[in-house]
């Protein structure tokens, strides 16, 4: 079953866990038609928590898609919302297995047609890029909206070579958002959790600050650096007053997938 005009019921999972090889277990909420077809699936995972940081957004867009075809899944990042786990940086290699992973396990679903496509904004945007870099089996597809192919030279750290304010102020705004709790809700552990976020959770602003050219710790997660890794087709929106305006015209001329893109006169970001 694809996407048609024809709208199907929809069941709203408000928060399932989804296992990790490790044992760590990931909060997801998950629309899907209600009913015994095998859908494709799309994956969103990022850290602003479904419980409130997007709730009304995720409330809006996916069950859209849901009642037209699809399994959505929005999944809080291992260390964010009310999932279980630490956040060590952004677009670390646990959180890009972790969405391999999460990849593996909707597409064994008895409700999944084994096909998966993955989607986001900003850093959503850059983990799907990233994710289809690793080629998982079951990725067919990527919507990236508001991202990047270079974290060093295209980023909110450095501009040629210049380290940006906004290195600190983005590291001070994550730091508080990894640091509130998961919802006493849905976790009975959450204090103890909380606990071990406030106690492990780093000020990256430092970290980041501390590479000051094009290393290893950059390279990693920049798509750019091995364009034929990407075998999945992309979709990618940008706008020309963005931060990440190269991004549509760098995944045109490089990628040797096919892609769609659509850059807006203004700005997408926001």
């Amino acid at each position: 079953m694809t996407a048609t005009n024809h709208l199907h019921p929809i069941l709203d999972l408000a928060n399932e866990r989804i296992a990790m090889p490790d044992g760590t277990r990931l909060a997801a909420r998950i629309w899907r038609p209600d009913g015994d077809n095998r859908v494709p699936a799309i994956l969103e995972f990022i850290p602003y928590r479904k419980g409130d940081g997007t709730l009304q957004r995720d409330e809006r867009m996916h069950p859209w898609w849901a009642a037209r075809g699809y399994a959505c899944l929005r999944v809080d990042l291992r260390g964010s919302g009310d999932s279980e786990g630490l956040m060590a940086d952004e677009y670390s290699p646990q959180e890009l297995q972790d969405a391999c992973d999460i990849i593996a396990w909707a597409a064994a679903q008895p409700w999944c047609t084994g096909r998966v496509g993955m989607m986001g904004k900003s850093w959503g945007g850059f983990n799907c890029l990233q994710t289809a870099a690793l080629r998982p089996p079951a990725l067919k597809a990527v919507l990236s909206v508001c991202s990047t192919t270079d974290r060093f030279a295209d980023d909110i750290h450095f501009k040629g070579g210049a380290l940006l304010g906004e290195n600190a102020g983005w590291g001070a705004v994550i730091l508080s958002y990894s640091s509130r709790p998961a919802d006493p809700a849905r976790r009975a552990d959450w204090r103890a959790d909380w606990l071990a976020r406030l106690e492990a959770q780093p000020f990256l602003g430092p970290l980041w600050a501390s590479h000051q050219s094009k290393d290893a710790y950059w390279k990693h997660g920049s798509v750019a650096e091995d364009w034929a890794a990407i075998k999945a087709p992309v979709l990618v929106f940008g706008g020309w007053a963005d931060n990440y305006m190269n991004t549509v015209a760098a995944l045109v001329q490089h990628l040797q997938v096919p892609v769609q893109a659509w850059h807006c006169a203004g700005g997408t970001t926001g």
